[in-house]
């Protein structure tokens, strides 16, 4: 008999939060987060789900109000748990190359940048971004 280990029982729920790796001509949009959780960390952007939103259209959303672009044929990247609570947030990172407009950002944004994976050494990253990234370009054959 298995039991369950406390790091791993969190991924038998479905998503409840969902991010986006915008790519474009190898590099990535990143944000930096201007409330908590992570407050000052960059990272991608995202948030929580609606009721009754799956994770695409939360991603899909959550892309328009906090960055004012418009994407699509979103890819799955990685699920994967956050924070250490209890019931983390299990995050579904999804990556595409297909978006488009003007970057609008709101004021959950304190600041964006586009940069490649290998520029991410200086800044304060949220957790496993770095793998998150790598994985994103793998799926998008840009390295």
């Amino acid at each position: 008999m298995c039991a369950a280990n406390g790091n791993l029982a969190g991924m038998n729920r479905l998503p409840n939060a969902a991010s986006v790796a915008l790519v474009d001509s190898g590099r990535v949009l990143l944000i930096q987060r201007a409330r908590a959780p992570y407050f000052g960390l960059w990272t991608l952007p995202g948030g929580r789900l609606e009721p009754g939103e799956d994770a695409t259209a939360c991603a899909i959303r959550e892309i328009a109000e906090e960055t004012g672009l418009v994407c699509a044929n979103l890819m799955p990247v990685i699920e994967m748990p956050l924070g250490e609570s209890p019931r983390p947030f299990i995050l579904q990172v999804f990556v595409t190359a297909d978006f488009g407009g003007e970057i609008f950002p709101s004021d959950e944004i304190a600041g964006h940048c586009w940069a490649r994976s290998d520029e991410l050494g200086d800044l304060p990253v949220t957790p496993r971004l770095p793998e998150v990234l790598e994985r994103a370009f793998q799926l998008l054959g840009r390295r």
